[in-house]
């Protein structure tokens, strides 16, 4: 039961805490944060995948070719499920006044809105099972994948907020509609642990699916956020930042691991 609380708690951390932090910013200072947590949970996502999530699937009993085509399926999986708008990743620039992805007239703000929140429920109740499959393989690899999908949710919450204000919805609504869709990273992690813990052996695959949904992420959407050609300063920002997402990663795993140990 303890880890099914582990699981509940980080969820809700994941789908919910992140709406609020970002729904408790003004836009304007929302616009500012969000280029440099970009940069943050981009590091984030990948040291999490390539140094925590993936070593531990390979050092099980699987066959490792196996687990490269687990990554390739998975990769792909996430690429056809953004190509169909259910896997969407919203975030905001400072001046834009817009989503990055989406412009929206009157005709159009309704359906836009409830598009955005349809993708991001879908999007969180991955998120839960993928909590669901670390916290079941190990409780301290599971909360470093929770802090992980917290670092991408507050900058994805926040763009999808501006997003619903632009498309008509009342700050009351896009934080309520927010914070429902948010939810369904709990529904995801309940339901994970229930059906996960009765297939130990698939358990490696998982955490690949798991590693190809934080690559696919940082690879195809916040890396290219930062292509742009940029002052030597703001540069070096965005290579502080990502930096730091790393040294999080890592610094978190460590004192996880000295608190498991003891």
């Amino acid at each position: 039961m303890m880890t099914l609380l582990s699981i509940i708690l980080a969820t809700l951390a994941g789908g919910v805490l992140s709406v609020v932090l970002a729904a408790a910013l003004t836009v304007s200072v929302l616009g500012r944060l969000v280029k440099n947590l970009v940069s943050l949970s981009a590091g984030v996502l990948l040291g999490t995948a390539l140094l925590h999530v993936l070593p531990e699937a390979f050092e099980s009993a699987a066959e490792p070719q196996a687990l490269f085509g687990t990554l390739l399926a998975g990769l792909l999986f996430f690429w056809l499920l953004e190509k169909a708008e259910l896997y969407r990743h919203v975030h905001h620039h400072e001046g834009d006044g817009h989503g990055h992805h989406h412009q929206f007239d009157a005709q159009q703000a309704g359906r836009g809105g409830l598009s955005v929140l349809v993708g991001d429920g879908i999007h969180n109740f991955c998120d839960g099972i993928i909590i669901a499959a670390a916290f079941l393989a190990d409780p301290v690899l599971g909360w470093v994948t929770a802090a992980a999908v917290v670092a991408h949710e507050i900058p994805q919450e926040a763009g999808d907020y501006i997003v619903l204000l632009n498309a008509g919805f009342s700050k009351k609504k896009a934080l309520l509609y927010n914070a429902l869709s948010g939810l369904a990273a709990v529904v995801g992690g309940v339901l994970g642990y229930y059906l996960l813990g009765s297939f130990a052996q698939w358990m490696p695959y998982l955490l690949v699916v798991a590693a190809s949904s934080f690559i696919y992420v940082a690879v195809a959407d916040l890396l290219p956020q930062l292509q742009q050609r940029l002052a030597w300063r703001e540069t070096l920002s965005q290579v502080v930042w990502l930096g730091s997402g790393l040294a999080m990663v890592l610094v978190a795993r460590a004192v996880l691991h000295f608190g498991h140990a003891h």
